[in-house]
């Protein structure tokens, strides 16, 4: 089985690496590219998976990522 790691970052998609045929390496792939993302100032919304060739999603490593700020409630009159 071949795996790879998808991220779409402000709505845009990308496949960030693939071919991988060791689950634990892409499992320390999708850890470093969940940090970057994380980390960017940049990065708005991000999502990140690890799939496989059918595009199923590989033991849940799936991260939604959202740098987004809360809205204030509004007050009360």
């Amino acid at each position: 089985m071949k795996y790879a790691i998808v991220k779409v970052s402000n709505g845009n998609f990308f496949i960030h690496s693939e071919g991988w045929t060791d689950i634990e390496k892409a499992k320390i792939d999708f850890a470093s590219v969940w940090k970057t993302l994380m980390n960017a100032s940049d990065v708005d919304t991000a999502c990140i998976m690890i799939v496989d060739e059918n595009l199923d999603n590989v033991e849940g490593y799936k991260e939604f990522i959202d740098h987004r700020p809360t809205p204030e409630p509004e007050p009360n009159e």
